[in-house]
């Protein structure tokens, strides 16, 4: 281990950007341990479709939360920052440098700022709203909470199936929006001056070209294979494993309902279009983060780490 060691590193960026390779090195550079913030990482049905560290990988510096939760688990924000919380501890039990990287925003955002006091959702008022949206489109689905709960329908996409159901499911158990209880916050995990917190950005073409190639590296190491695996659990299609970028076309695929051609083409799309969503989200609800292009990141950790020494001086 070589240099100054931060308190906590924050690596965020859009799919496809590098940020594997970079929460390794700085690992390797800091001593440290790559903790998982992406929401579709912890999923251990999933390994290829969501670009999961590989073994060679994870073998390379220690991992934590990658591939840990069962794809039938409705896995939360909420079940997020507890494991993470347990995670931080864990590293700084073993004196290592924890490094957060992923992709998910929405985790960023808790694990600085804190998670809004949403109130737990009974399980049998979870279930009823789930079995009364069987069948039903998003589009639907929105329009539901839309005559229900048309503050929150106004903040959220028709296309957004499981947040929707979430909001239908805090409505039905509470009678109020779940609007009225975003404001408030519990305590964040992390001080973000304490953190170097970097998102990586890289130029749209280039990030597209990525997207595409990896996809395509995808399919040849067995994505279809998993997809399929995952499809033949018969999983409630509303919940998140199943709508990881890539898998509703394959798994419309493996039904017959479109060319494999096709189904390649829509994952590719939507991956796109979720890297514009991250750059998007990160924009305007991560301004502590530094943007910085991935062959960068050590430099800028470095540089930042140095400042900070300076102003402490």
């Amino acid at each position: 281990m070589n240099g100054r060691r931060p308190s906590a590193i924050l690596i965020a960026g859009p799919t496809a950007s590098g940020k594997s390779a970079v929460a390794i090195a700085l690992a390797r550079q800091y001593g440290g341990v790559a903790i998982n913030a992406d929401s579709m990482q912890v999923y251990r049905d999933l390994r290829i479709i969501t670009a999961r560290p590989s073994p060679e990988e994870e073998a390379a510096a220690p991992h934590a939360l990658f591939g840990h939760v069962d794809g039938a688990i409705n896995y939360s924000v909420g079940h997020y920052l507890r494991d993470a919380a347990s995670a931080l501890a864990d590293a700084r039990a073993s004196g290592l440098v924890p490094i957060f990287v992923g992709g998910t925003g929405m985790y960023f955002k808790a694990l600085i700022r804190g998670l809004s006091a949403i109130p737990a959702v009974p399980a049998s008022v979870r279930e009823r709203v789930r079995l009364a949206a069987e069948g039903a489109s998003a589009p639907e689905l929105h329009a539901r909470l839309a005559a229900r709960d048309p503050l929150m329908a106004a903040k959220l996409r028709p296309s957004d199936p499981q947040r929707i159901l979430r909001a239908l499911e805090v409505f039905e158990a509470t009678g109020q929006s779940l609007a009225t209880f975003q404001g408030a916050r519990g305590k964040p995990m992390f001080e973000i001056a304490d953190c170097i917190a970097l998102f990586l950005d890289v130029e749209r073409e280039t990030l597209g070209h990525r997207i595409d190639a990896r996809f395509d590296a995808m399919m040849q190491s067995g994505a279809m294979e998993e997809v399929r695996a995952l499809a033949a659990r018969g999983l409630d299609p509303a919940l998140p494993v199943m709508r990881a970028h890539g898998a509703p076309g394959l798994i419309a695929h493996s039904r017959g309902d479109c060319s494999l051609a096709d189904a390649i083409a829509r994952g590719k799309i939507d991956t796109r279009h979720y890297s514009k969503r991250q750059r998007t989200f990160a924009r305007h609800q991560l301004p502590e983060f530094a943007w910085v292009a991935p062959e960068a990141a050590l430099a800028e950790t470095a540089r930042q780490l140095a400042a900070r020494d300076a102003r402490n001086a």
